[in-house]
C-alpha cells in the first residue's frame, strides 16, 4: 500500500519543472560533498515558485533518510528563543535538514540566525531558506560564507518548460498559444491556468504581470461557486491570515462547514499550513479585491464577523494564544491608516520583549537616568520592586542587545498610601479616577507607567507598539480593570496622537525636570471590544455607547461570554461587563439575581427543541463544575468538536434571547 505522503511526493514529482541548479547542487549536499554548500537562500517575487522549489528539496530530502524541520515564516514568533526551540533538532540530531519558507515574514531573524544559530548547527546539517528578499549582501561577500552558502534569484520558465506544463495539464493544443501569451513564464500564473483547465483558457489577453492575470485564471479556476455556503467560506479564507475548520464554524454558524474546508484545502491556490488554510499572498489579494469590489457589504460583513471571533478569543484563549490572536486581528484591518505603521516590520530595529530578570535592573535604571533623569529612575527602581512582573525588556533580535523597557502597573482599590506618596504620576491618575467616575471595590486600574526607548525616545516605535498591544489585551481579559493610563512626555503633540481613543486627563505631573502628559479611557463606559475595534479600524472616535443599551450587540454578547465564564465565582462576577447592561438595572440582589436570570434564560433553550444539545452544552459548560471544556465534553458523551459546536450554537442562542430583553424588556 503506497501511503498519502508517498503519493504526494511522486505527483510533485511529474509536475515539477526545472531549477537544475538548485537540485543538483542540493542532491550533492545530501549526498555529503565536502565542497558542497551548507545554506541555500532561495529568493524571487510571489508566484515565482519558491515554495515549490523547498518541497521539492524537502521530497529530497526525506528520500535521503534526513529528519526534516520545516518552519513556515508566516508563523514563527520574533523571539528568537521560540525559533531556536522549533528548530532545535537542527543543533542536536547529526543530519538534519531546517527548511524557512516565506523567510520574508521574519527576515528580523536574518542576522540573529547568521551570527548566533547557524553556526552552532549540529554536523551534516543543511539548511534552506526561502523568500521574496534579497540575503542582506555582507553575507554574500563575506568570505568566511562564500564557500557555505548559495544563493538562487529564481526566474520565469522558459517558454521550453512553460509548454510542457501546459501539455502535462492537457491544455488543448489549439489553445497553448494564447495561455502562453497570457501567462508567460510566471509558474503561478502557468500552474493556475493548468489547474483551471481548457475551459478556463478562452480569453484573447495578453499576458502582463497585474492581478487582471490573477482575476482572470482565479475566475476560471473557480468557476461557478458551487453554493452561496462555499462562496461565504472563500470570503472568510480570503480575509483571515489562516482559515482553521474551527474558524469557518464560528464565522459560518449554522452550517455544516467540514465539506466546506476541505473544498477549501483543495484549491490549487491554498496552501495548508499548521495553523490553518492560508492563499497564497498573490491570489488573496486578487481574490479580497474582487470580492470587496464585487460585494461590498458581505465582504464587511465577514470582517466584522471575523473581528467579532477573535476578540471572543482574546477573552477565553489560553495565554499563550493571545498574541497569535492578536496579530490575527491587526492583519485583518492592515489597510487601516493606524496599523500602516503598527504592523511595520523592520529588518534593522526588530525587537521582541522578555520579562523582567535581575540582572537587566542596572541596564533600565541607566536608560532612565539618561532619557527621564534621575528621579524618574528612582521611580523605576521603586516599581521594579513592587511589581517587577509589570516590566518588559526589549532586546534587539539581530544582537540580543537590551534597547528599551516598558512597565504595565496594576493597582487596585483602595490603592497603596505609599504608591500614591512616591509616584506623582500615579497619584494624579487616582485623582483623575475620583474627580470622574470612582473605582470601586474590587475593581483596579492599568497604567502604562514607563516607555524608555533612548534611540527613539516618545516617538511611535515597535516598542511603543508591541506595548500598545499587550495592555489592550491584558485590557481585555483582565476582571475588573475600570481605567487605562498612558504615560507620555510631550503630551501636546501626543494629545493630537491619541485623539479619539485616549481622553486628555489634562493632569501634567511633574517628576524630577519633566512633566508627563496621562491619557485615560473608562473600559467600564466603553468595552475594550469597541474600543479597539474603533482604534484598528480607523473609523469614526469612539464615544461611549448610547440609546437604550448601555453597549453595543458586540460587546453585549462579549459580556454573556464573559458573565458566563465567571458565574461560579461572585467577586469576578460582579465586576463583569453585563452587570452594567440593563439587565441588571434595579436589582435587589445584582449579583445573584443576575446569575439566576442567566441560569434560567439557559434553561430556557431546552423549549425549543433544536436548542436542547445547546443547553446541554452551555449547562456542563459553565454550571457543572468541570474545569475544561474538554471534561464538560467527556461529561455530556460526546467528541470534543461536536461539544464545541453545540456550544456555540447556545451562546448564539443565549445571546440573541438575552439582546431581545436587553432591548425590550428586561425583566421578562
Amino acid at each position: 500500500m503506497v501511503s498519502v505522503g508517498e503519493r504526494l511526493s511522486r505527483a510533485r514529482v511529474r509536475a515539477f519543472l526545472g531549477r537544475e541548479e538548485e537540485l543538483s547542487r542540493f542532491g550533492e549536499a545530501l549526498a555529503g560533498d565536502p565542497h558542497a554548500p551548507f545554506a541555500f537562500y532561495v529568493y524571487g517575487p510571489g508566484g515565482i515558485g519558491k515554495s515549490t522549489l523547498l518541497r521539492r528539496l524537502a521530497d529530497h530530502a526525506r528520500a535521503a533518510g534526513r529528519l526534516l524541520v520545516e518552519l513556515d515564516g508566516r508563523f514563527v514568533s520574533r523571539d528568537p528563543a521560540d525559533f531556536e526551540r522549533a528548530a532545535g533538532p537542527f543543533l542536536d540530531v547529526p543530519g538534519t535538514v531546517l527548511f524557512v519558507d516565506s523567510f520574508e515574514h521574519c527576515q528580523w531573524l536574518e542576522s540573529w540566525l547568521w551570527h548566533h544559530f547557524l553556526p552552532r548547527a549540529a554536523d551534516d546539517t543543511l539548511v534552506v531558506l526561502g523568500g521574496r528578499r534579497a540575503p542582506q549582501p555582507q553575507w554574500t561577500a563575506d568570505p568566511a560564507w562564500s564557500g557555505l552558502l548559495h544563493v538562487s534569484e529564481l526566474e520565469p520558465f522558459s517558454a521550453e518548460q512553460a509548454r510542457s506544463l501546459l501539455v502535462a495539464a492537457e491544455i488543448r493544443p489549439e489553445l497553448r498559444d494564447r495561455v502562453l501569451r497570457f501567462a508567460g513564464g510566471n509558474p503561478l500564473a502557468l500552474s493556475l491556468a493548468a489547474a483551471a483547465g481548457s475551459a478556463g483558457c478562452g480569453r484573447e489577453e495578453i499576458w502582463a504581470p497585474t492581478a487582471d492575470v490573477l482575476r482572470t485564471l482565479l475566475a476560471g479556476l473557480i468557476g461557478e461557486v458551487p453554493t452561496a455556503a462555499h462562496r461565504r467560506a472563500l470570503e472568510v479564507a480570503a480575509q483571515a491570515h489562516s482559515t482553521s475548520e474551527e474558524l469557518l464554524a464560528a464565522v459560518l454558524p449554522g452550517e455544516d462547514v467540514h465539506p466546506l474546508f476541505s473544498w477549501l484545502r483543495d484549491l490549487p491556490f491554498i496552501e495548508s499550513t499548521l495553523r490553518g488554510l492560508h492563499p497564497h499572498d498573490a491570489a488573496r489579494e486578487t481574490l479580497a479585491a474582487d470580492l470587496r469590489w464585487r460585494a461590498p457589504n458581505a465582504f464587511e460583513a465577514v470582517r466584522q464577523r471575523l473581528a467579532d471571533e477573535y476578540l471572543r478569543i482574546l477573552r477565553e484563549a489560553p495565554e499563550e494564544r493571545v498574541w497569535t490572536v492578536t496579530d490575527d486581528l491587526f492583519y485583518l484591518f492592515r489597510e487601516g491608516a493606524t496599523l500602516a505603521r503598527l504592523r511595520s516590520w523592520s529588518r534593522e530595529d526588530e525587537v521582541h520583549d522578555r520579562p523582567l530578570r535581575p540582572e537587566d535592573i542596572d541596564v533600565i535604571l541607566r536608560m532612565a537616568t539618561e532619557t527621564e533623569g534621575a528621579a524618574s529612575a528612582d521611580l523605576v527602581r521603586y516599581w521594579a520592586h513592587r511589581q517587577p512582573q509589570a516590566f518588559s525588556v526589549y532586546r534587539l533580535v539581530s544582537t540580543g542587545r537590551i534597547v528599551a523597557f516598558t512597565a504595565r502597573l496594576v493597582l487596585p482599590s483602595p490603592p497603596d498610601a505609599q504608591d500614591l506618596a512616591t509616584d506623582p504620576v500615579v497619584a494624579a491618575a487616582w485623582r483623575y479616577t475620583e474627580a470622574t467616575a470612582p473605582v470601586g471595590p474590587g475593581e483596579h486600574i492599568g497604567v502604562s507607567r514607563f516607555s524608555v526607548y533612548p534611540e527613539q525616545y516618545q516617538v511611535p516605535s515597535r516598542v511603543i507598539d508591541l506595548s500598545s498591544s499587550r495592555a489592550q489585551a491584558e485590557a481585555a481579559r483582565a476582571r475588573g480593570r475600570a481605567y487605562g493610563f498612558a504615560v507620555f512626555q510631550d503630551a501636546e503633540t501626543w494629545a493630537e496622537r491619541v485623539k479619539g481613543t485616549l481622553a486628555d486627563t489634562g493632569a501634567r505631573p511633574r517628576v524630577g525636570e519633566y512633566t508627563y502628559g496621562l491619557f485615560a479611557v473608562d473600559w467600564r463606559q466603553l468595552p475594550v471590544e469597541a474600543w479597539l475595534m474603533n482604534f484598528i479600524s480607523a473609523t469614526e472616535p469612539p464615544a461611549a455607547p448610547s440609546g437604550p443599551s448601555p453597549v453595543s450587540r458586540s460587546a453585549f454578547d462579549q459580556a454573556v461570554r464573559e458573565a458566563l465564564a465567571h458565574w461560579r465565582d461572585s467577586d469576578a462576577f460582579a465586576a463583569c461587563a453585563l452587570m452594567r447592561a440593563r439587565l441588571a438595572a434595579d436589582l435587589g440582589d445584582p449579583v445573584g439575581e443576575l446569575r439566576a436570570l442567566l441560569r434560567r434564560a439557559v434553561d430556557d433553550l431546552a423549549l425549543d427543541p433544536r436548542g436542547v444539545r445547546a443547553r446541554e452544552a452551555l449547562a456542563a459548560g459553565y454550571f457543572s463544575g468541570a474545569p475544561t471544556q474538554e471534561a464538560a465534553a467527556r461529561r455530556l458523551g460526546l467528541p470534543y468538536g461536536t461539544y464545541r459546536r453545540h456550544l456555540r450554537q447556545g451562546l448564539d442562542l443565549l445571546c440573541e434571547a438575552l439582546w431581545q430583553q436587553e432591548l425590550h424588556d428586561p425583566r421578562r
